[in-house]
């Protein structure tokens, strides 16, 4: 029977995923298409990559850009750091590589927002040197493939699972293997309801064979998600409504979002405290927005003003037209209630 990697290598050739706009040997889209799909899908990603391509079509564009049009072209994409890491490399790479993609992984892993895993794609698919990845998919199909028990982001598992990446290697067509793994992991070896039966390596698989499919990869120990309360303040002059740029840390980072507070009293004190005088206010639905660790329950006020303040002259205060806002570098759930504030 053939090895693991050449089982893996005649199925890509034929039933693996081929002609996805960033596949080739071009190591500046490998590197944006391995940053999108961090945590998001395919279907997901390819709009908004190939918006951003369009937008950017080489490092020397992304590197001249301003934070702000990145943000923009990334604004419901999610994770936003990696955005910001992604303007941030390409500015280093032009600094210090002449705006060439670097060749040598010590090199890629030192750029902002690329690890270990990130770093050996790119080296595979587009310079097709010996590397193992372990993303999430391959982490699955390794788990089941090899038996490996305990969830994935321990450090003794993860150390199990580099080690078994590492020996299953093939010494040549490596970048074909590479995206072999990731289709597999993506199309057949899923999470939930995988196709064992159109699986090429089944016959060899220790969970299928021990019947674990539902119990590898062990998953994540359950945690409370911790709640939070957000109140924004939508202040609007006519059909205007004023923005503030996040910080460049945390969530948002960067980003354009309405006023925020703890609650709706922060909120009404700020208001008072800056002299404003409203025509008329109203609190809009509730809603809730989920990150990865804590679920963000969010009270937009919006309220119409008969003057705009002078705050609108500080750095980092811009008004805008609530329609022209909904193209602007804005987070999800600041889209969500800005889309209510446009339908009136």
């Amino acid at each position: 029977m053939l090895p693991f990697s050449q089982q893996l290598i005649s199925w890509q050739k034929q039933h693996g995923r081929h002609g996805l706009p960033w596949q080739g040997r071009d190591a500046y889209r490998v590197w944006l298409s391995e940053i999108m799909l961090q945590q998001t899908q395919v279907a997901t990603v390819i709009p908004y990559y190939l918006r951003f391509v369009a937008s950017f079509p080489d490092i020397a564009a992304l590197a001249d850009a301003t934070e702000d049009q990145v943000l923009t072209h990334w604004s419901g994409l999610g994770y936003y750091a990696r955005g910001r890491n992604l303007h941030k490399a390409a500015q280093l790479i032009v600094k210090k590589h002449r705006g060439e993609f670097p060749r040598d992984f010590e090199q890629i892993i030192e750029l902002p927002g690329i690890g270990r895993s990130t770093a050996a794609a790119i080296c595979a698919l587009a310079y097709h040197e010996r590397r193992a990845i372990l993303d999430g998919n391959v982490k699955r199909v390794l788990a089941r493939y090899c038996g490996i028990e305990g969830w994935a982001g321990e450090k003794m598992v993860e150390e199990k699972l580099w080690q078994q990446a590492e020996t299953l290697l093939p010494e040549c067509d490596v970048a074909t293997y590479t995206q072999a793994l990731m289709d597999m992991g993506a199309t057949v070896c899923t999470r939930t309801k995988p196709k064992c039966v159109l699986c090429p390596v089944q016959a060899d698989c220790v969970a299928l064979q021990s019947e674990r499919i539902a119990t590898l990869p062990s998953p994540r120990p359950r945690k409370a998600v911790p709640e939070r309360l957000a109140t924004f303040l939508l202040l609007m002059h006519g059909n205007d409504i004023l923005l503030e740029k996040r910080p460049g840390s945390g969530i948002w980072g960067g980003l354009w979002c309405p006023p925020q507070f703890d609650d709706e009293d922060a909120a009404r004190d700020w208001f008072d405290r800056k002299g404003m005088d409203a025509s008329e206010g109203q609190r809009l639905d509730i809603f809730t927005h989920t990150f990865t660790h804590f679920k963000l329950h969010i009270t937009p006020l919006k309220i119409q003003l008969v003057r705009k303040p002078l705050i609108a002259a500080q750095p980092g205060s811009i008004w805008l037209d609530a329609g022209e806002a909904l193209g602007a570098a804005i987070p999800t759930p600041v889209r969500v209630m800005l889309k209510k504030v446009v339908r009136g």
